[in-house]
């Protein structure tokens, strides 16, 4: 096969692949630097949605730094034949590393996972969703595992090549959600992620059978783990929740696969590239415990009265209040595995924070500037339990601007409450997860500390909205405003809806 001689200003030595995209080659730069160049498919390259999205993504891509992925270097989105360069990372691909070497250890699967984990939290924080994480995609280079086409099956989901409703990415490590082909959020990676671990400990999430066969079971059965040693057995399982809201955020799987109380590798020891002559690192200790969050604040919800609750959460804060609740409640799915704990975290009811506020629904937010549109939406019946939450219901509020204020013709309030563990996690899921359609992020989520908060706001800017949203102990919310309104005013007003539309437990009520 006849290879170009160059891609822009690249000479190309040799193919390295190719896939859904198009080709990879292995080229250097004038100064003799080596690259991996992407070239896409010329049907892609004449599909305009492709070539905005790829754009789009090319930019974004360009931020993610770390030490896990193959950083962005250059790119033409608009060449006749879109390209991407990335670093050439040297090694084989982890699917390469499993034919040659075999199952991974319980050790290795630790050090695979964190790693993967950092890699996901660095993709994840510029915006990024990978959509095709497995084996095939992460090389083993000498200092640990890279991710690599991070950002891309998006700009092919977004084109008219997959627009019939197919889902982009790999049967066996696509998420219930990517293989019916609803909206994706970072929560699709970390299905993806343990996946991957399955894969790494020598099974097969869904085992064998046609694409189809393998996204039926996705969406519809449990995955295979017997081959997950049992100690990381339900951390695993955690990520491969069929609802994306109760799988574990990259950032909390970090604590779970490698504790900071646990000893480091020393000097050359990459554990996942290697086992080396039989000789096995012990096992990493379970984690800790997290500490109780100190002051929780909690919710419930309203009507439209000048302030009326929505429900006080059952087993925390006043008992007498008990009988108000009873029929909000629902019979939510309740996940267990492996008895009481999951990675050595307590779950039980006592473990949980205790709520200290209620939810409210004013008449009107930040001194009339909007007024309530009437309606308020709560899940119907009540509560969904889960190995991070507990007693947890949603709820959507829509308030429009009045004569007072045009900062934005709308403000909506949505999220959940109940009582929460990790809750920076919930959170940014909860963030990433509101994101529109084909929105496209202006300005990458950040976090801020509004004067006066108890609580940081994570905030980004879009084609379509900006929004910020928080996590305590009882709630996880997002606010979202019209695209004009600046990030720095959105936490602004964030924090005194916030404030609006919670208010402690009266005392001894």
């Amino acid at each position: 096969m006849d290879l170009p001689e160059h891609v822009g200003h690249y000479t190309v030595e040799r193919e390295l692949g190719a896939g859904g995209m198009g080709t990879v080659y292995l080229a250097r730069s004038r100064g003799g630097r080596t690259v991996a160049v992407k070239v896409a498919r010329s049907e892609l390259a004449a599909d305009p949605h492709f070539c905005a999205r790829f754009r789009a993504e090319v930019e974004a891509a360009r931020r993610v730094g770390g030490f896990h992925t193959a950083q962005v270097v250059d790119a033409d989105p608009d060449a006749a034949a879109p390209w991407l360069a990335t670093a050439y990372i040297a090694g084989p691909t982890l699917s390469d590393l499993l034919a040659d070497q075999g199952p991974m250890d319980e050790p290795a699967l630790r050090l695979l996972g964190a790693a993967l984990s950092e890699a996901l939290q660095a993709i994840h924080d510029c915006g990024l969703v990978h959509r095709d994480l497995k084996p095939g995609n992460i090389i083993m280079a000498d200092d640990g595992p890279r991710v690599l086409d991070f950002g891309i099956a998006r700009a092919l989901e977004s084109s008219r090549l997959t627009s019939t409703g197919a889902a982009f990415g790999t049967p066996g490590f696509l998420a219930p959600e990517q293989a019916q082909g609803l909206e994706v959020s970072p929560a699709a990676d970390v299905f993806a992620l343990g996946a991957v671990l399955v894969a790494a400990a020598g099974g097969k999430a869904f085992g064998e059978g046609t694409p189809m066969g393998l996204m039926y079971r996705a969406v519809h059965e449990q995955p295979d783990l017997s081959d997950v040693p049992q100690g990381i057995r339900p951390v695993v399982a955690a990520c491969m929740a069929k609802d994306p809201a109760q799988r574990p955020t990259p950032k909390a799987l970090l604590n779970l696969f490698v504790p900071s109380t646990a000893p480091r590798p020393t000097e050359v020891v990459h554990s996942p590239t290697l086992p080396d002559a039989g000789v096995r690192p012990s096992p990493a200790p379970a984690p800790a415990p997290p500490p109780t969050p100190g002051a929780a604040t909690a919710p419930g919800d309203g009507g439209v009265h000048s302030a009326m609750t929505v429900a006080s959460l059952p087993g925390t804060a006043p008992r007498p209040r008990k009988k108000r609740r009873t029929k909000l409640y629902v019979a939510g799915a309740v996940i267990v595995l492996g008895g009481a704990g999951y990675g050595g975290y307590e779950f039980s009811d006592a473990s949980f924070p205790d709520a200290t506020h209620e939810l409210i629904v004013p008449k009107t937010l930040l001194g009339g500037a909007y007024a309530h549109d009437g309606h308020s939406s709560l899940t119907p019946d009540g509560p969904s339990d889960g190995f991070f939450e507990r007693d947890t219901r949603s709820f959507t509020v829509t308030y429009a601007a009045t004569a007072e204020a045009r900062m934005s013709e709308t403000v909506e309030i949505w999220g959940e409450f109940g009582r929460f563990k990790f809750v920076e996690a919930k959170r940014d899921s909860l963030m990433h997860s509101s994101e529109r359609g084909d929105d496209t992020v202006v300005e990458p989520a950040v976090t801020k500390r509004v004067p006066g908060a108890d609580v940081d706001f994570r905030c980004e800017a879009t084609t379509k909205q900006t929004l910020c949203a928080w996590g305590d102990a009882n709630t996880r919310a997002v606010v979202t405003f019209d695209p004009t309104v600046t990030i720095e005013r959105a936490a602004a007003e964030t924090h005194k809806i916030r404030n609006d539309i919670r208010r402690p437990f009266a005392p001894g009520s």
